[in-house]
């Protein structure tokens, strides 16, 4: 495979670039920066020093990538920005590098990434998240593999989307939201059900699904106080993967987190 540099562009000495790397017109790379094989950058890209790109990304024209957070206690300390592998970020998406809390912010692979969006300093993505176009994450975010972040959503700082769970467009995503789950609403933040059918598409089987509602059941519709719930559901469900994975969500919130709750409670 070719490496293609455009004679406009400014490519740092110390940059690493792997096999059939494209980069357009009027891009800037800073030093310090290592691109993987196959990655395409558009024109008008600019990647700051910390930045690791895995292979066969995506990466068009307008983004800005691994900047310094934004964070009035970041002292210029050493962070980095990594990328996985066939990740496609759009036009204008902004990620910023990490602050010596963490020394990094992390995008997992096989993620699209839509126009406009945001991802602050320390947040870690997963893999096979979809992102649509000007969602904001305040910094120290974090989202599970396979979760959909729906437009214009804004997510606060420290808060934890689960795997496989779905945020509607235009939301206020002020809470945490658990695995498998659809959350929404811009006045109020809620628990809006399962996501079945986003469940099925990925491959659950009907005896899974039923089981994961059940469980929410337990803790969002049993009348009981959270904690209690969470005992119930150990005690009456079997404990699959599934709800294990709901059980530790809970367990792994921070002192004085508030998690996702329903509109009537």
């Amino acid at each position: 495979m070719h490496t293609s540099i455009h004679a406009s562009a400014v490519v740092g000495q110390s940059v690493v670039l792997g096999e059939g790397v494209t980069i357009g017109p009027f891009t800037v790379i800073d030093d310090d920066v290592e691109i993987g094989d196959g990655t395409e950058i558009a024109p008008n890209v600019y990647i700051a020093s910390g930045a690791r790109i895995g292979c066969n990304c995506r990466i068009h024209s307008g983004a800005v990538l691994a900047t310094a957070p934004q964070d009035l206690k970041f002292a210029g300390e050493k962070t980095y920005l990594y990328i996985g592998d066939r990740t496609v970020i759009r036009e204008c998406v902004t990620l910023n590098r990490g602050t010596k809390a963490s020394g990094k912010t992390v995008i997992g692979s096989d993620n699209l990434i839509m126009a406009y969006v945001h991802a602050g300093h320390d947040c870690i993505i997963g893999n096979n998240v979809v992102i649509a176009n000007s969602v904001q994450f305040g910094g120290h975010c974090e989202v599970g593999d396979y979760a959909v972040i729906g437009g214009l959503t804004g997510v606060h700082q420290f808060v934890r989307i689960g795997r496989f769970s779905m945020v509607g467009g235009i939301a206020r995503a002020s809470l945490d939201v658990p695995p498998f789950v659809m959350a929404g609403g811009h006045e109020l933040f809620r628990y809006e059900g399962l996501n079945a059918i986003g469940l099925k598409r990925r491959g659950f089987t009907a005896e899974k699904i039923t089981l994961i509602r059940n469980a929410y059941r337990l803790l969002f519709q049993s009348g009981l106080l959270l904690q209690n719930a969470l005992e119930k559901v150990k005690l009456e469900l079997p404990l699959e993967p599934e709800i294990v994975e709901i059980l530790d969500f809970f367990a792994s919130g921070r002192y004085g987190r508030k998690f996702l709750r329903p509109f009537n409670n």
